[in-house]
């Protein structure tokens, strides 16, 4: 089904707890005519903590910040280097149900790594994109009144040193990779958020984008 134009917002880096807010306020003041929003931006390091979250999983966090979200899924990462898109949707005006868009994220992510030589899957039963066993994309989405928010974390050029503080999305010992490691050339973060929001619009159905400014201070 065709859709009219996707916003997208390029905010740079942003603190994990200020941009959750703002995800919040705009997923609850929305009307039924607001556009859908994509929201591409950075962290500063964090771990956050999914509603079915365990304390077990939290390994030894050390001095960065642990953040209790209101996302499904477990535990996972956020630093810079690493691509974060949230998807601000109006799940029921799509017309898809949540584990169709899950599958279209994961596709849209596996098609950006397959653009820079990388080939990678989804696996059924573990939500996420994997490089031969390694996760190198994380998905979390809430589900409020038919709209979505939260969305996915793509490993680019970042340190993966604090995954091993943790027991990555609830699994222990799970290798996690990114993609400056598989592409064997400079990958930069800018052009893959570019490629990704192509992906993201074309499946969800979209025929135009639209880039809105102003920085998360304005949300």
């Amino acid at each position: 089904m065709e859709q009219g134009a996707l916003a997208v917002r390029e905010l740079g880096l942003v603190d994990y707890q200020t941009a959750w807010r703002a995800m919040q306020r705009f997923t609850n003041e929305r009307g039924p005519e607001s556009a859908d929003e994509l929201w591409l931006l950075q962290h500063p390091p964090v771990f956050t903590q999914g509603q079915a979250g365990k304390a077990e999983h939290l390994l030894f966090p050390g001095e960065i910040p642990v953040v209790q979200v209101d996302r499904g899924g477990q535990v996972t990462y956020h630093g810079p280097g690493q691509l974060v898109c949230y998807l601000l949707l109006d799940v029921r005006r799509l017309g898809i149900g949540v584990r169709q868009l899950v599958s279209l994220i994961e596709q849209s992510i596996v098609e950006v790594l397959a653009d820079y030589g990388v080939a990678a899957a989804a696996k059924p039963d573990a939500p996420g994109v994997y490089v031969d066993g390694a996760k190198i994309a994380s998905l979390g989405l809430r589900i409020r009144n038919g709209r979505s928010f939260h969305g996915l974390a793509l490993n680019v050029d970042m340190d993966l040193e604090p995954f091993r503080r943790i027991n990555p999305c609830g699994y222990a010992g799970l290798p996690m990779t990114q993609l400056r490691d598989l592409a064997g050339r400079p990958v930069v973060l800018g052009e893959v958020a570019h490629r990704l929001r192509e992906r993201l619009a074309s499946h969800l159905g979209y025929t135009q984008q639209k880039t809105l400014a102003g920085g998360i201070e304005s949300l």
